[in-house]
């Protein structure tokens, strides 16, 4: 099954869309990666947020910034697809769709992502390469990757 893709900016979002992308940030980055840190950073309202549904529920998700805004470069982050819908590739096709919205956005080609260690073949798999060394955010090793 085909994600649905909905792409808004903050101030569009309504309350139950914020609370279920909110949510599902929680579930995997703080509860199933055991990693304590400010999700709530302040910077959601500056963002687009692509959020991807399957039947009505949310289980996909990215935020995208402007250039200048995180990084130089337009950049993609907090990429999470809930644990048990991960094995329909759900990452794919939302990493899809949000580089398509930063080329509709913002006509830019180039961005820039800091990827968990981890998922470096998933990002490769998508045309981004490894820049610099890999180092330590949140206390999970991350790498800072670009595609053109």
């Amino acid at each position: 099954m085909k994600l649905k893709i909905k792409t808004k900016h903050f101030s569009e979002l309504n309350i139950k869309q914020l609370y279920d992308l909110l949510q599902l940030r929680s579930e995997v980055f703080v509860v199933e990666q055991d990693c304590v840190y400010q999700d709530i950073d302040g910077k959601d309202e500056q963002a687009i947020h692509v959020l991807g549904y399957k039947d009505q529920k949310l289980v996909a998700y990215t935020r995208i910034f402007k250039p200048g805004d995180y990084f130089k470069e337009s950049s993609i982050g907090r990429v999470v697809v809930s644990e048990k819908e991960r094995k329909y590739k759900y990452g794919y096709e939302i990493m899809k769709a949000s580089i398509n919205v930063v080329k509709e956005e913002y006509n830019k080609e180039s961005i820039i992502i800091s990827a968990q260690t981890y998922l470096k073949t998933f990002y490769n798999n998508l045309g981004f390469l490894e820049v610099g060394e890999e180092y330590l955010e949140d206390g999970i090793p991350h790498i800072k990757m670009k595609k053109d």
